[in-house]
């Protein structure tokens, strides 16, 4: 068990809020490590690479969710590309020794919907797509509501350059998605869709499902339900929360990297829950509770879980937060990672102190992953003019 000590010692902030158009927020943490393989005090694996330069970027917006072209770069956090069946809740720095900036861009022309991504914009990593037809625009002429009815195809591939080198892999996806029913308020709508990996005929999957939305002044709701069907090592959901792990070593009792692991044919049930909730009619993204939570469970035993809760306490001056993942649960060779958060504000909240902890996986360059645990403390000021 390898210990890393991480004082942020150093994590001075510029963020730029030019409204709903741009922002920028610049700065990095320096993590301290006293002892281990390490010479000196700071990690040299934190900065060992020209992707890791990546994290000091936490975050550049342009472009807006209506505008007809936006860009976002960052870290991706439980990012998932639209219909989600390829790209569910990524995080591309899982890997405790790599901290690529990714980014994604979103444009709208027509009929078209249109989002694409790059996990590492510094190195040749993940790389993806997702192209969404609304078809009742195609026929009948701009709706008065876009994107009940839509066609939309994705591929991703990962030329497993950067980040440390792994096996290439690509995979497509097709969905199609009706939404049936509309209330102030509230959506309803039922998928379904097929995907696989091009050239690989044998490598195939299918998903069908139903989703619903629900949003008051006080309550954001999201909720997913789908029973899929997984040929020839193909799976929905492949770059998911640990692949930034798994790409060196699948969970699973192989101990192999995912693109050449043996994934059982089968059924499974997948289950996905967003809830943000406050007590007053706040706008912001900070909110009372908030609740992201995902499992599968397969027919042949295995059971996939990741999940994550954020409170805030004492007129929010207190936040706390908790995360775990699970892969492979019922099987040898399982993956497990938990953190938990804590930030306390006082001083009317300019003046704040922060607590974390939990534990951590390294890619080995024998192909294993060796357990780690991380512990970190420290004071911060907020000061924006």
């Amino acid at each position: 068990m390898a210990l890393c000590l991480s004082p942020l010692f150093a994590w001075s902030t510029l963020i730029l809020d030019g409204g709903p158009e741009f922002g920028l927020n610049l700065g990095a943490p320096v993590r301290l490590r006293p002892w281990g393989e390490d010479t000196g005090f700071v990690r040299k694996q934190d900065w060992d690479s020209l992707s890791d330069f990546g994290q000091v970027v936490r975050g550049l917006k342009l472009g807006s969710n209506n505008a007809p072209v936006g860009v976002w770069f960052g870290a991706l956090e439980s990012y998932s590309l639209l219909s989600a069946h390829l790209v569910r809740r990524y995080s591309n720095r899982s890997n405790p020794d790599y901290h690529p900036a990714g980014g994604f861009l979103t444009g709208t022309l027509g009929p078209f919907y249109t989002q694409a991504f790059a996990s590492d914009v510094l190195g040749a990593r993940l790389m993806g797509a997702e192209v969404a037809l609304d078809l009742e625009h195609v026929l009948f002429g701009q709706p008065h509501e876009p994107g009940r009815y839509t066609l939309a195809l994705s591929a991703v591939h990962d030329w497993g350059k950067a980040g440390g080198r792994a096996s290439s892999v690509t995979l497509a996806h097709l969905d199609g998605t009706a939404v049936v029913v509309v209330r102030p308020g509230f959506e309803a709508h039922l998928l379904a869709g097929w995907g696989g990996r091009p050239g690989e005929g044998s490598a195939w999957g299918a998903v069908v499902g139903a989703g619903a939305d629900a949003v008051t002044p006080t309550l954001d709701l999201r909720l997913r339900l789908e029973v899929r069907r997984q040929q020839g090592g193909f799976r929905q959901g492949f770059f998911g929360p640990d692949y930034e792990l798994a790409r060196f070593k699948a969970a699973g009792p192989e101990g192999v990297p995912l693109a050449g692991a043996h994934f059982p044919d089968g059924y499974s049930v997948y289950g996905e829950a967003e809830v943000g909730w406050d007590a007053v009619r706040y706008g912001g993204l900070s909110k009372h509770l908030k609740l992201s939570l995902s499992a599968e469970a397969f027919s042949w035993g295995r059971v996939d879980v990741d999940g994550r809760v954020a409170l805030q306490l004492f007129a929010r001056s207190l936040e706390v937060a908790v995360k775990g993942l699970g892969m492979g649960m019922g099987q040898a060779g399982a993956h497990y990672l938990g953190a938990a958060e804590a930030r306390w504000r006082f001083l009317g909240g300019k003046l704040y102190a922060l607590g974390a902890g939990g534990t951590l996986l390294f890619p080995t360059s024998e192909g294993t992953l060796r357990p780690g645990a991380f512990a970190s403390a420290g004071l911060g000021v907020d000061s924006a003019r």
